[in-house]
């Protein structure tokens, strides 16, 4: 079927190339400042002012405040410093303000921009660069030390375990677990030619993908926030990409969607989805503004899927997928899945249950041991 010249594609190409407008307002709310950015140079202190990135999918407004405050900021929010992730900072802050009228106040609510060590080493897959925490460590370094008072993670990048002196007391309601297939000239993984190219940074998606389409290539080093991966499809780097569907809908980019993937095409990335917020073990006044957001049906599917994730010690060179969810009789109903990096082998396993934590963290450790039992030691190469 020829995709370059159906209407689909054009109607796709149209909407990959539309500027959609950004999530928040965020020059109009609170202020900004950066750690880790070189800030411009700005002329009035008393002015904030946007920086505007372009590219051929998205103008994303970054506003960084240069403003003397005039009163001190009741939260400062740490968070990265992608479109995604200050979305993600943006919509927090509304949640607070639209619980607690006193952070509705000009300057009550401050966001830190942190860049941590997956922002700063683009040239590598995050495979080789090792290690766990890599788009969180700064941040929980500025929380401890008590640069920020709360910070927002995407919690499919937290280790599964925590610094001292910090405590996750809080996930957001959670957003479409599913991945999305992004492509100018095909409407599904399943339709893609002999030979054509994937890109992911994500073992998870190369496996699962490899399984079920061996005659596909993954280019695995393929890094950068949505819009950088976007721009990278569009410049012929890849013939498609899976991105995270939680975070095209976050930046109001969900006309790039060719098909949604079903979760048996491709199981989620642990937590994937859901927004993660830490405070400070001793900051009980952090806590109970953190504790009025906390939606605990996402906060125990989260609890269930890191128990599996931490009985496998997994890392980024672990193909590992999870996930977790509230069936219809209102059980929990927990699919797991681990894989070899190239594909050949996957091994999956369910579990249910009543929807209470206790029982639900018992569910994932279960499922990760039979996991580790059927894989055996070199399953996943390393």
């Amino acid at each position: 079927m020829e995709f370059a010249s159906s209407s689909l594609y054009q109607a796709h190409k149209v909407a990959l190339t539309r500027q959609p407008s950004p999530p928040v307002n965020s020059c109009s709310l609170g202020s900004v400042s950066v750690i880790g950015f070189s800030l411009p140079q700005i002329s009035s202190p008393s002015l904030a002012k946007c920086r505007r990135k372009q590219s051929s999918f998205s103008s994303v407004r970054a506003c960084v405040a240069v403003e003397q405050k005039t009163r001190t900021a009741i939260i400062r929010i740490g968070t990265r410093g992608s479109p995604l992730a200050l979305a993600q900072a943006y919509e927090t802050r509304a949640k607070l303000q639209a619980k607690h009228p006193e952070l509705t106040e000009d300057g009550a609510i401050h966001i830190e921009i942190i860049k941590t060590t997956g922002d700063k080493i683009l040239s590598q897959p995050l495979a080789d660069i090792g290690g766990k925490g890599l788009f969180t460590k700064e941040i929980d370094e500025a929380l401890i030390n008590g640069h920020i008072d709360i910070a927002v993670h995407s919690m499919k990048d937290v280790p599964t375990y925590l610094p001292e002196k910090t405590v996750l007391t809080c996930n957001l309601v959670r957003e479409d677990v599913r991945d999305a297939f992004i492509c100018l000239t095909a409407a599904s993984l399943a339709e893609l030619p002999a030979g054509s190219v994937v890109g992911t940074a994500s073992l998870r998606r190369k496996s699962q993908i490899l399984h079920k389409y061996p005659s596909l290539s993954v280019e695995e080093n393929f890094r950068g926030n949505v819009q950088t991966r976007l721009s990278k499809l569009q410049g012929g780097k890849v013939h498609a990409t899976l991105l995270a569907l939680a975070g095209l809908k976050r930046l109001s980019m969900t006309e790039n969607v060719a098909s949604i993937l079903s979760l048996d095409e491709m199981l989620p990335a642990v937590a994937q989805g859901a927004i993660g917020i830490a405070c400070r073990t001793d900051d009980d006044k952090m806590a109970n503004y953190l504790a009025s957001l906390n939606h605990e049906e996402t906060r125990l599917a989260v609890a269930c899927e890191r128990a599996f994730l931490e009985t496998l010690d997994g890392s980024c060179r672990t193909p590992i997928a999870g996930y977790a969810a509230k069936d219809e009789e209102g059980n929990c109903y927990f699919r797991g899945l681990v894989a070899s990096p190239d594909g050949t082998k996957v091994l999956e396993t369910s579990r249910k249950g009543p929807y209470v934590f206790e029982d639900m963290v018992k569910m994932g450790k279960d499922a990760g041991q039979e996991l580790l039992s059927r894989a055996g030691p070199g399953f996943f190469g390393n």
